[in-house]
């Protein structure tokens, strides 16, 4: 091989490439014809000697830069790829040239991704094992518009982004880059120079579908080996009836609903044999996971996520959750993920002005930031970010299975005041202070993944009294399955919590709930937000001495499962745990030892049981034909009652009486004659109750509130009884 002239090597190019600062890479490095011949440039930082391995043997490259750049000479193009080998200060490597491949993101992908239409960009953007000209290793790819330079690093290469610069694709903004010979567990980063500024500096990859262990935070190079054998839960989802299905969701925290025998956390496969044992045994058809997606602080709960695209490691890897989700789907139970698109934390290496611009934020604070939570939002107005937000939710219906998201703080997305004064924020182009831009974007995803993934279910966390949140777009809905009820959730606990003295001058707060229940497709949420922050746990929440606390929690519990909407329970709340939540800590399971805890236990799973095998608790949830007042203004004793219908005509009876006295000879009316039964008390011993009840009676024929059948009845203390006709 000739001697390649200094002259021809220490140019602009060259000084670009040892300075880190080099643009387009591939049009320097690699194999490139010159002189009517070819040279091989080649950049190994600290190496001391390389050469190209050949088939036939190998040619030696000459050092023309002792900070590691080498060149070699030939008549005709070496075939490629080549394989160099060199020795540094790290030892003795082989690998192929990586500038000698041909870009690899095809036209039509860079173009669907700038026009915010790549629905699956995680399969294009960030790591992915790859086999290219026959040589395996690994194509990365990045979005960074406004980087100068943007550089792999790694254990690989020392960490050392003079190594591997990335291939730009132009006004795309797409920087990508094939490194050959490399494998899975690879840890990486993405090193990067401001075009502006020269800053440089590294940032973890916002399409990383795996990461080591907070607190470091470097991406992990994964595939998938895992065999999902669900497929028959998948196409019944596709066909289920969701609006007229029992549905009874255990929203559950993983790093503290329990712990292994040294306090460390439960890898996700053992998470998934004792959470699905548990759900069958309590009567539960879905979890609800607080965000799984990878975050740097337990203390965020995951509401504050740095990988959107990876499980958090802290349980296990990709494929331990997809055993996780697998297993609960062949057990029946369904798996819905808190899911947070509407802003992001500023860790340095994170998203946060991730090219040194604000990138997938807005740069104006009075858009970008949300100060109630020390984070940034998301521009919703720029396609590449509706590529990375759509294509996430997508990645976890796909990748993982998942059957609904719950989607965090919605509110926060939908106005753009929200928790500002005046002055802190723009309106939109009309003048208002609706956010145009994120309603538009809710409303494309849930076209989008109604369209790719049959049956899948939203859940709006949204508190305001915004319109049709919850009917489709395309009677110019937002598009969500369901949202939650946090009025009736507000009402009923400020209800319960009053001394039953007082109870009676609060009616209202529980009969409100009936003039707006059916606007929208409600979930009746006892959530993790209600038992902390100094809020107490449920059982806190309730007056009296510990006879009526509890009896008023199952009261509570009670009123939840018959009145009209589906259900979502916090861990702790169905043995009624004694304390405030802890994120730091398993559940107090021990306290199912003691008799009053375990007679919650018992009525939840009951309520469960009861709410799945009788239609009428949750056949018509969202429609006012599914229920009926029998008497909604018996303030004066603080008694409720009402009926729950099924599209069939059949009904249950609902009683409540908020005070610790026995109602007795109670009459109601009824709309059929017949034999009734209870078929559920909250009083009942079982449940550390006081006992009191009713046998079996014929109905009257003595016309009571409208109806021309009438109950006598004895009303326990603090207690929720249920009856139904008896069939002939």
């Amino acid at each position: 091989m000739a001697r390649a002239p200094l002259t021809e090597v220490m140019d602009d190019n060259a000084s670009a490439i040892l300075e880190a600062r080099h643009a387009d890479p591939f049009a320097w490095l690699g194999q490139h014809p010159l002189n009517g011949g070819y040279v091989q440039r080649v950049f190994l930082p600290t190496a001391s000697q390389a050469e190209i391995v050949l088939a036939d043997g190998s040619r030696t490259l000459e050092l023309v830069d002792p900070a590691g750049l080498f060149t070699g000479h030939s008549d005709a193009p070496l075939p490629v790829p080549y394989l160099l080998r060199w020795q540094d200060l790290r030892g003795r490597h082989e690998r192929h040239d990586p500038y000698t491949f041909l870009p690899q993101l095809s036209d039509l992908d860079i173009h669907l991704f700038n026009e915010g239409r790549l629905l699956a960009a995680y399969e294009h953007l960030g790591a992915h094992r790859r086999r290219i000209d026959g040589v395996p290793g690994v194509c990365f790819a990045v979005w960074a518009p406004n980087a100068e330079r943007v550089s792999v690093v790694g254990d690989f290469n020392g960490w050392d982004g003079r190594a591997h610069p990335m291939r730009s694709r132009g006004q795309s903004g797409l920087w990508e880059l094939f490194i050959p010979d490399l494998d899975l567990g690879e840890l990486y980063k993405f090193e990067l120079r401001h075009r502006e500024t020269g800053l440089v500096f590294t940032k973890t990859d916002p399409y990383a579908q795996a990461f080591e262990l907070r607190p470091s935070n470097a991406a992990r190079v994964t595939d998938s080996t895992f065999q999902w054998q669900d497929a028959a839960w998948l196409e019944a989802r596709s066909q289920s009836d969701w609006q007229h299905a029992p549905m009874s969701i255990y929203e559950v925290h993983l790093g503290s609903w329990q712990r292994d025998e040294n306090g460390g956390f439960l890898n996700y496969r053992d998470l998934a044999e004792r959470l699905v044992r548990y759900c069958q045994e309590m009567g539960y058809t879905h979890l609800e996971l607080m965000p799984v997606m990878e975050h740097p602080l337990d203390e965020s709960w995951g509401y504050q996520v740095s990988g959107y695209f990876a499980p958090t490691s802290r349980f296990g890897s990709p494929d331990d959750f997809r055993y996780f989700v697998d297993h609960c789907h062949r057990h029946g139970i369904g798996v819905l993920l808190d899911w947070v698109p509407g802003h992001f934390p500023r860790d340095d290496w994170g998203l946060a002005r991730f090219d040194g611009s604000a990138l997938y934020e807005h740069a104006d604070p009075r858009e970008g930031e949300q100060k109630d939570w020390g984070t940034y939002v998301f521009n919703f107005g720029r396609n590449e970010v509706r590529s990375f937000l759509l294509s996430n939710a997508c990645f976890w219906a796909d990748a993982f299975h998942v059957d609904g998201f719950r989607v965090d703080a919605v509110a926060s997305l939908l106005y753009r005041d929200y928790s500002r004064k005046e002055g802190e924020w723009i309106p939109n182009r009309f003048g208002g202070r609706e956010n145009l831009e994120a309603i538009d974007f809710l409303r494309e995803l849930h076209v989008v993944l109604n369209e790719r993934f049959p049956g899948i279910l939203s859940i709006a966390e949204e508190s305001t009294a915004w319109p049709m949140v919850s009917r489709p777009t395309y009677v110019g809905g937002l598009g969500f399955s369901m949202k939650w009820n946090m009025g009736w959730m507000h009402d009923t606990l400020a209800y319960l919590s009053q001394d039953p003295i007082y109870r009676r001058y609060h009616q209202d707060s529980l009969t409100f709930s009936q003039i707006y229940a059916y606007t929208e497709n409600f979930v009746l949420p006892l959530s993790h937000d209600e038992v902390v922050h100094g809020k107490g746990s449920l059982l806190d929440k309730m007056p009296g001495d510990t006879w009526q606390r509890f009896a008023n929690l199952r009261l509570l519990l009670s009123y939840q499962f018959a009145h009209p909407g589906k259900k979502l329970n916090f861990m702790g709340n169905d043995f009624g745990q004694g304390r405030e939540w802890d994120s730091g800590r398993s559940l107090d399971w021990n306290l199912l030892q003691i008799d009053w805890h375990a007679g919650v236990h018992r009525l939840f799973a009951d309520l469960n049981r009861l709410h799945r095998e009788r239609a009428p608790l949750h056949d018509q949830d969202f429609v006012a034909e599914g229920f009926r007042w029998i008497d909604c203004h018996d303030a004066e004793q603080s008694v409720l009652s009402f009926l729950r219908w099924d599209r069939q005509g059949n009904f249950v009876i609902a009683l409540f009486n908020f005070t610790p006295v026995v109602r007795s000879a109670y009459r109601i009316g009824v709309p059929a004659g017949g034999r009734y039964a209870e078929i559920f008390n909250s009083d009942a011993a079982v449940y550390g109750g006081s006992n009191v009840g009713n046998w079996p009676q014929e109905a009257a024929a003595t016309p009571w509130m409208g109806m021309e059948h009438s109950l006598l009845l004895t009303l326990p203390p603090l207690a929720a009884i249920f009856l139904s006709r008896q069939e002939e």
